[in-house]
């Protein structure tokens, strides 16, 4: 017979036992558990228009986003500088020419998402390297009253820009820098050629009071009376004059205007690749298009079920050249460092 001490120690040794079993199958299985899902990305929108983006997306999806605003200049420089070892997974935004050259440099993953089906081809990169997502023109915003105390008109074209009263009172962006102010100078190339468009450039130089960094601001100095005239993007300068400043007024040149297919891409050796493509499938949806216009980003919209914002309607019959978007993608470095050559 068994002793109760010897039948004491044997339960003890069974329950230690089983408690080591379970923590170990426990551990195992928390081990197992996947980490929550997380995604970093680049933006170069609006900030407002980012916050909600990201906002909504987690909403939907819980994956937590981690966004930086910049503009597109700056997004295509971290990213060459990050190849070797990527931050961020997603370029959410901005003109389309960057993610060309991005692509010319390698820093682009393919990526057709299945609702990319629905984006005509002319928004769309046809190897799958960006897609579209909006559509947004570029024009002049002007100060009602500063023109009123000059006594000239709004300009109407790209050479009334150049008119005396104009000197020292137009701003527009670093082409350097800015995607808008890109989409500006490659415009002058393609309507003038290189030798002339080049020249118009240094010769508007003279009449430029500052280069900004982002393109968004020459339209916002412009409502606050800092210029008479902006070079910007128009969805953006009808932000700024629903938000109130109500002395903008918009007008586009009549020979014809350069425009941006804003886009979304993944980037190379992203660390959260799955994350970026439910990202990219989300944008390119009816719901997330058209949830721009709630911020106050009113461009034009490339998948054919969203609706447009109605406060885009006055610049739909804005003229429009017939931008070549893959030459200024391939020879924005190129284009840039001339134009420098050119106005230093």
């Amino acid at each position: 017979m068994v002793n109760k001490k010897k039948w004491a120690a044997l339960a003890m040794a069974a329950l230690f036992s089983a408690g080591v079993l379970a923590a170990g199958c426990g551990g195992e299985k928390k081990a197992a558990e996947k980490k929550p899902e997380k995604l970093t990305l680049y933006c170069g929108l609006m900030e407002d228009h980012m916050i909600k983006t990201v906002k909504e997306f987690e909403k939907d999806t819980g994956i937590k986003v981690e966004a930086v605003r910049m503009s597109s200049g700056e997004i295509l420089g971290r990213i060459n500088a990050e190849k070797n070892a990527p931050k961020a997974s997603v370029w959410y935004g901005g003109p389309a020419d960057g993610f060309i050259q991005a692509q010319e440099y390698g820093l682009l993953d393919k990526y057709v998402s299945p609702n990319a089906a629905k984006i005509p081809d002319k928004f769309k990169d046809k190897d799958g390297y960006w897609t579209g997502i909006y559509v947004g023109y570029l024009g002049f915003s002007s100060n009602q009253k500063l023109l009123a105390e000059k006594g000239v008109e709004a300009p109407k074209t790209w050479q009334d820009l150049l008119k005396p009263e104009f000197k020292g009172q137009v701003v527009m962006a670093n082409p350097g820098s800015s995607g808008t102010a890109y989409t500006m100078l490659a415009t002058m190339v393609q309507l003038l050629g290189e030798e002339k468009g080049l020249a118009y450039m240094k010769a508007l130089n003279g009449q430029i009071k500052t280069y900004t960094k982002s393109g968004t601001a020459p339209g916002r100095m412009a409502g606050q009376g800092e210029c008479t005239v902006g070079i910007t993007f128009l969805h953006d300068a009808i932000k700024y004059r629903e938000e109130g400043m109500k002395d903008l007024v918009l007008t586009a040149p009549a020979e014809g205007t350069g425009y941006e297919i804003g886009a979304v891409a993944m980037i190379k050796g992203g660390p959260e690749q799955e994350a970026a493509k439910k990202f990219i499938d989300w944008i390119l949806t009816k719901k997330a298009q058209e949830m721009g216009s709630t911020t106050g980003s009113y461009q034009f919209l490339t998948n054919p079920e969203a609706a447009p914002p109605k406060q885009a309607a006055e610049i739909k019959d804005t003229k429009l050249i017939n931008y070549d978007l893959k030459w200024a993608g391939t020879n924005r470095a190129k284009l840039v460092e001339k134009w420098n050559a050119a106005v230093n």
